[in-house]
């Protein structure tokens, strides 16, 4: 483990974290799931924000609702009074990323930017609330994180997106790829195409730079415990009992 560059990463020992709030019960990203999260014990919590036509920040994983909700249509060209109607699996609605930070004071959220729209809602909702300590904010566009820091200044805690993460992946091989200061975590899938991105090297070289790993989406047990025997810093996981146990078996629940 490496020593927290920012008070968002403060925990004792690798770091739990509820992917969508746990999303193998078909309840991601809704209030019910974290509620079941947090009445499992965990206190890190993985979502995802877009902008309603309105500019409602919206706790939501794809750009459209017609995926896992009883509702269609972009979210983006929905007022948030149509967005609201819709119910994930036919019965809870979409909440607010607003009212999610204020139901759970002691969470701590890492939050994807799913579309530009939602950066600058985002970073105004975190000043606002004063919630710097509680969010990480990512996303896969390196270019939309890197404006989110600069809007926010360095007070906002931010992971790599993927050109960030490619840097990193380059810079393993002692290639001088250049990337972005002031991140404090490389967040990735464990294998990107059958390419393995989470190694000994990798993780040795994210930690020389003082960033800790975040690897997701994990929901096998083996898989979990050879990532932690790599040293990762934090797992992302659907399968919120199965994390949970491996945690517990090595000490590392807290």
């Amino acid at each position: 483990m490496t020593h927290p560059r920012h008070p968002y990463l403060d925990h004792p020992g690798p770091i739990p974290f509820a992917h969508r709030g746990g999303a193998a019960d078909g309840l991601e990203n809704t209030a019910a799931a974290f509620r079941r999260a947090d009445s499992l014990g965990y206190r890190y919590f993985e979502t995802d924000v877009h902008t309603t036509a309105d500019g409602r920040l919206v706790a939501f994983h794809d750009t459209t609702l017609d995926r896992v909700t009883d509702g269609h249509g972009r979210i983006a060209d929905l007022p948030w009074e149509e967005v609201r109607q819709a119910r994930v699996a036919g019965k809870e609605p979409l909440p607010l990323f607003a009212d999610l930070l204020d139901e759970f004071p002691d969470a701590r959220w890492n939050v994807d930017i799913k579309a530009a729209p939602a950066l600058v809602p985002l970073v105004d909702l975190i000043r606002g609330t004063g919630s710097w300590d509680r969010v990480c904010v990512g996303s896969f566009s390196e270019r939309r994180v890197a404006a989110a820091a600069r809007l926010a200044g360095p007070r906002l805690a931010t992971s790599y997106g993927v050109r960030g993460v490619l840097g990193l992946r380059l810079r393993s091989y002692g290639v001088p790829f250049p990337v972005r200061a002031g991140a404090v975590s490389a967040q990735v899938p464990e294998a990107q195409s059958g390419v393995p991105v989470v190694d000994e090297r990798f993780v040795r070289t994210a930690h020389a730079r003082g960033l800790q790993v975040h690897v997701w989406t994990i929901n096998e047990a083996d898989r979990m415990e050879a990532l932690l025997d790599l040293g990762v810093d934090g797992i992302m996981t659907d399968q919120l009992e199965t994390l949970r146990t491996v945690f517990t078996a090595r000490g590392a629940w807290h």
